[in-house]
């Protein structure tokens, strides 16, 4: 089943490692001789699915999600409490915190994979939680998470021992604040920017080719630097020199995450982009987001969202075979509202996808 390479040293804080030797893309092979996971790590039981981990900064763990079937069961197993004028609010698979007047939210981030049947494997390696399953391919995906439950690093393995970095999150340290995490830029300018129907797409709308090309398309602006996963998720004006294609004809029940059967086939054409960019770049990374409009709780709605945005994602690989490990998936409720509207809105009850590969660094320079 291969061994896990042992992720490198740090990067600087704030900015994701150039490859620290390694060449860019690639990840250094197991030491021969190196003792299997089993014997050199102790292993870590994560069946019902919750991470394990110690309770350290805001995430700390998550609790088990794999009972959950219906959002009022998710309510009720809330856990409320404040640390230092800090609202942490715990639930299955998932942490909202509300910090300077923002919601923020992670997750568990091998429910996906085990939802999909994957048998993740967990190991304690190098202090960090080290989650493997193997693709239908031969190939096997290694997952790095730290003892707050944040992605470190996701590593394919192909069957000849080869292997490739797929997202690289390091800090220099872990005990961060979301808000830490956010970036301003200033916003593309508008001779950069493309006309609006080829900016936000919607996949209802437009032809296949019209998809992918969204999908491909390099920042519509240059990147000062390249930037880690968590500031992507957490920084709407970096997510915003990407194009992306919105989700329209996805419709989701109150109070539901389940897409429904006759709805998942609207999903062909993004399925289909993704996967032809794949096949030309296996390290190519979409993050599939979830939105909701402004009525009902802030709080509610930030975890309908990043529910629903995982259920698009996992549809993505049942049922269309995108490789789950090249998808990353995020909700953020009604903060960013396409229409601005206090009142029921379906324009903003939407999942989006878009390409984040270039912002991870793949061509963008380091500062």
């Amino acid at each position: 089943c291969g061994t896990p390479p042992p992720p490198p040293p740090a990067a600087p804080q704030g900015v994701a490692p150039q490859g620290g030797g390694v060449p860019q893309g690639a990840a250094p092979r197991a030491a021969p001789g190196q003792p299997a996971p089993g014997q050199q790590s102790q292993q870590r039981n994560n069946g019902n699915g919750a991470i394990v981990g110690a309770a350290a900064g805001f995430v700390g763990g998550f609790l088990a999600a794999q009972a959950v079937q219906n959002f009022n069961q998710v309510r009720a197993d809330r856990q409320e409490f404040n640390d230092n004028g800090v609202a942490i609010i715990r639930e299955p698979g998932r942490t909202i915190v509300e910090q300077d007047n923002q919601f923020y939210i992670a997750h568990d981030e091998n429910e996906r994979f085990r939802d999909l049947g994957y048998e993740v494997d967990v190991q304690r390696q190098g202090g960090y939680d080290v989650a493997s399953y193997d693709r239908p391919d031969g190939s096997r995906i290694f997952t790095y998470t730290d003892d707050q439950g944040r992605l470190i690093r996701r590593v394919r393995e192909y069957p000849n021992g080869s292997q490739v970095v797929l997202i690289d999150n390091r800090y220099t340290r872990y005990d961060r604040n979301f808000v830490d995490d956010v970036v301003s830029l200033p916003p593309p300018p508008p001779a950069d920017l493309p006309p609006p129907d080829r900016y936000i797409v919607d996949a209802a709308d437009a032809p296949p080719a019209i998809v992918y090309d969204t999908l491909v398309a390099p920042p519509v602006a240059p990147l000062p630097r390249r930037y880690t996963l968590d500031q992507v998720r957490y920084s709407p004006d970096i997510r915003a020199r990407m194009r992306s294609v919105d989700l329209s004809a996805i419709n989701f029940d109150s109070g539901s995450w389940t897409v429904s059967p006759d709805q998942a086939q609207r999903l062909a054409s993004i399925a289909g982009a993704i996967n032809a960019a794949v096949r030309r770049d296996p390290k190519e990374i979409y993050m599939v987001e979830g939105y909701t409009d402004a009525t009902g709780n802030p709080t509610d709605n930030l975890s309908l969202s990043d529910r629903r945005a995982q259920s698009v994602a996992a549809i993505l690989s049942r049922n269309f075979q995108v490789p789950a490990e090249n998808l990353v998936t995020q909700g953020y409720g009604q903060q960013y509202l396409k229409v601005q509207t206090q009142g029921p809105s379906v324009e903003n009850r939407r999942v989006a996808v878009r390409r984040i590969t270039p912002l991870l660094g793949q061509g963008a320079s380091a500062q």
